[in-house]
């Protein structure tokens, strides 16, 4: 008998009452019933995103909500900044550059946080582009919250700070960290927050989700950019309908509730701290077996982990994946092979904790490296016990 146990940083293991809402019988989108269910889905959202501005529901994965963010704020030629610290900040850069926005790029070596002061001087314009060419204006400033591919948390704080005194709006990819890491939408001046359905929300891949800020909606007025299915007018209209412009992804929508009802009943401190907690002990347990953290800034939503010399890292994720039924994130890009990424994300205690770093002592102790089984156990345990004292 095989159980598999899911710690990639999305998509993330399903409850049980969520997983039994995907199977309540479908019903119709354009009805007073489904319309009250989906007004309640956005106010309850709202709560968690932190914020009382208006809150789109596109039927997409999180980049189709990225997508959105650029074509609903700028026009061709129009200047953005791009913090790019990884693979989802990269996206952000191939998305301005594929509609022709210019770009000043604030490049950070993976495992790094971005210094705001770098954001600053962007916004004064004193950081080329890579034509070395100015933009006469800043737009946005385009960053994430959790970088999922290095495990690196950025200070929205700050940076939402300095981009809220300039004329520039800033636009958070919240996907993998919403729910995990702090994030106070409105308190911290993010004028967008982008956030998909399969990460701190427990639910498979299918949503995305926008909230908007009246300085960032204020920017849409004057945009060229053509759009149709991404338009965020279009939303805003049907949003004063409980609605949504094109047909919804139903059952989605509908096991959402039952997500954000488990999530109300615990309370958002709680989850918060309870990824707090289930990160720690993560980060001390691998300490504690001889390996290294990859991320200076580590996120509450998922560990990277640098693979030790003379492991071969791909050998670590087939192996936990094909002979014990537990699923890790590899690297990616250049991060290929070096890295491995651990998630404590979304349907997770402190058991699941225990069982992840288990199952990597068995995996490297197998590989050859010199390991002190239960070592990585007993640290996790400690934190764990002292989390609930």
């Amino acid at each position: 008998m095989r159980k598999d146990y899911l710690f990639t940083p999305g998509p993330t293991p399903i409850p049980p009452a969520v997983a039994a809402a995907l199977a309540r019988p479908i019903i119709h989108h354009r009805t007073p019933g489904y319309r009250a269910l989906f007004s309640q889905v956005t106010s309850d959202l709202k709560t968690v995103f932190q914020t009382k501005h208006p809150l789109f529901t596109f039927t997409a994965s999180g980049t189709g909500a990225m997508e959105s963010a650029v074509v609903n704020l700028l026009s061709p030629d129009d200047g953005a900044i791009v913090v790019n610290s990884g693979k989802f900040g990269e996206r952000w850069l191939k998305l301005c550059q594929r509609y022709g926005v210019q770009v000043v790029e604030c490049s950070v070596p993976y495992g790094q946080t971005v210094d705001p002061e770098t954001i600053r001087e962007a916004l004064h314009g004193n950081r080329s582009t890579p034509k070395h060419t100015t933009p006469k204006r800043i737009t946005a400033v385009f960053t994430t919250l959790c970088e999922t591919s290095t495990g690196v948390v950025h200070d929205i704080r700050a940076i939402g700070e300095l981009v809220h005194a300039s004329d520039a709006v800033l636009v958070v990819d919240a996907i993998s960290g919403l729910g995990a890491d702090e994030l106070k939408t409105d308190a911290w001046h993010c004028d967008v927050v982008i956030a998909g359905s399969q990460k701190g929300l427990m639910l498979p891949p299918g949503l995305a989700f926008v909230s908007v800020s009246p300085k960032a909606w204020k920017v849409t007025e004057h945009v060229r950019t053509p759009r149709y299915y991404f338009d965020w007018h279009a939303y805003q209209r049907a949003l004063a309908e409980e609605d949504t412009p094109f047909t919804p992804a139903i059952g989605l929508v509908v096991a959402l509730a039952e997500a954000l009802r488990l999530l109300q009943a615990e309370g958002w401190a709680h989850v918060l701290e309870r990824h707090a907690r289930l990160a720690k002990a993560t980060r001390e347990a691998v300490t504690a077996l001889g390996l290294q953290l990859f991320a200076e800034r580590p996120s509450n939503a998922v560990t990277a982990i640098c693979v030790p010399t003379g492991v071969e890292g791909k050998k670590i994720v087939s192996r936990l994946r094909d002979v014990y039924g537990v699923t890790i994130a590899g690297g990616q890009g250049e991060l290929d092979g070096k890295i491995i990424r651990l998630a404590h994300l979304g349907y997770m205690e402190r058991f699941d904790a225990l069982v992840a770093i288990a199952a990597l002592e068995m995996v490297l102790g197998e590989l050859g490296f010199p390991i002190a089984r239960g070592k990585g156990v007993a640290e996790a345990e400690r934190h764990l016990i002292e989390g609930h004292a």
